[in-house]
């Protein structure tokens, strides 16, 4: 009992390929790039993906949260566009944040 499979469709292949035969890469050390305001604001957007998508985000995160104003140990439960939101209800505009990082267990 032979079956006959259907025939694959392949494209012919009528050029060479080329694909990655050359690769640019430039190293400059006296360039120094200052940090810049949207370049911070990606930062903390991503450290703060960061801390949703991680497997210690459950519910709530304990975190430390930097700002202009000082430190602050706050639990964050969700975000929206331009704002961390904490179990207490307040709200932390995104665009003060200077830093954000998960806090230490202690155990």
């Amino acid at each position: 009992m032979e079956k006959k499979l259907p025939k694959v469709f392949a494209n012919k292949i009528d050029k060479p390929l080329k694909n990655n035969e050359t690769v640019y890469y430039e190293k400059n050390e006296d360039r120094k790039e200052e940090p810049t305001k949207i370049n911070s604001f990606f930062s903390i957007n991503q450290k703060i993906n960061q801390i949703f998508s991680s497997s210690r985000y459950v519910y709530k995160a304990d975190v430390i949260i930097t700002t202009k104003d000082g430190k602050m140990n706050k639990k964050i439960i969700g975000r929206n566009r331009s704002e961390l939101i904490t179990m207490d209800n307040e709200v932390i505009k995104i665009d003060d944040i200077l830093d954000i990082e998960f806090q230490k267990n202690n155990d």
